[in-house]
């Protein structure tokens, strides 16, 4: 499969992309960052040499030293290394292709060529844009490229149906909770046995909350929110996460259904960027990242699937996802 594309249009979507984007037990390896089961697939060498290039080559990376978070930038070279590994042997498996002349091309005009600008990148992005640029360029184009390819894949034939109730303030008083906590107790309450959710649903929407049961969603309609965790967990998995850091709600939803097979019939389609390509096809690795078993060295934090990124602490992750106890898992 092949993603075709005028050249220029090609550089300027993913320039774009590259510009936004994106404890369990501890590995047994000594020296390992992060492997699959017993596998060592990222060693605690390579991410700390790609750290000390950054801040050899890097002016905002020398930034960040300095304001001791560093520890950002090992985290983010952990993820995307475990993520390169995950695309590429998804791309082995599956028959996945990009054209090398479309890397050649957008390489020729390189958008990771210059360095760094912090007065023109959220500093939200930095540690991902300073680890991009430090790792081999053709790489980091070619994983881009074939996640967009995925995602161009599945995407008129991605749907997800669920049930869903929303947290929307804190609770105050003497014994304050906050939205995350209310959302996170919500899923281990949905999350005990299989007609759980339906009865917490039904006690959030007397009580005034919004909710809704047997929710379809294909990825033609909605691409943006094919991009989130939702669109990447298996039927019978109970999620909490904030579709929009600019909103305060957080959605509390149970997955029942996940159809990867069939062309979607949509009152009307959205036509999806490259970006959104990319994160559906990102989304759309998910389950295999689950069924080999990541496991992440503790130094580095903790992976958060909400986010498939790696957060500092538990305490600290975007989300939370948990199986309904008593469904079967593929």
């Amino acid at each position: 499969m092949r993603i075709m594309a005028r050249p220029r249009a090609l550089i300027a979507v993913l320039s774009a992309c590259l510009l936004l984007a994106g404890c369990g037990s501890a590995p047994s390896q000594v020296g390992a960052a992060a492997f699959f089961d017993d596998h060592e697939i990222v060693t605690i060498d390579q991410v700390q040499s790609m750290i000390d290039k950054s801040v050899q080559e890097q002016p905002a990376a020398r930034q960040l030293a300095q304001q001791h978070k560093l520890d950002q930038v090992g985290r983010e070279a952990v993820r995307q290394l475990v993520l390169h590994e995950l695309i590429t042997r998804t791309a082995q498996q599956d028959g996945v292709s990009v054209d090398p002349n479309q890397v050649a091309q957008v390489l020729a005009q390189d958008p990771l060529a210059a360095p760094l600008s912090t007065n023109t990148v959220d500093p939200s992005q930095l540690p991902a844009q300073i680890v991009y640029r430090v790792r081999d360029h053709r790489e980091v184009i070619t994983d881009q490229l074939l996640l967009q390819s995925l995602g161009k894949q599945y995407f008129d034939k991605l749907a997800i149906t669920f049930d869903y109730t929303s947290v929307v303030t804190d609770d105050g008083g003497a014994n304050p909770v906050t939205m995350r906590e209310k959302a996170f107790a919500k899923v281990g309450q949905m999350a005990a046995d299989p007609d759980a959710a339906a009865k917490v649903i039904q006690a959030d929407a007397a009580a005034g909350a919004k909710t809704s049961l047997g929710e379809r969603v294909p990825a033609v309609q909605a691409p943006d929110f094919a991009g989130t965790v939702l669109f990447g967990v298996p039927p019978g998995t109970v999620v909490a996460f904030q579709p929009s850091a600019e909103r305060a709600v957080w959605i509390v939803a149970v997955v029942r259904a996940r159809d990867l097979g069939a062309q979607q019939s949509v009152d009307q389609a959205t036509s999806p960027t490259m970006g959104q390509l990319a994160a559906i096809g990102l989304r759309l690795l998910q389950p295999r990242l689950d069924q080999l078993g990541l496991k992440i060295n503790p130094r580095y934090g903790v992976w958060d699937p909400t986010a498939l990124n790696l957060a500092a602490s538990a305490a600290e992750t975007t989300g939370l996802v948990l199986s309904v106890k008593g469904t079967p898992q593929p």
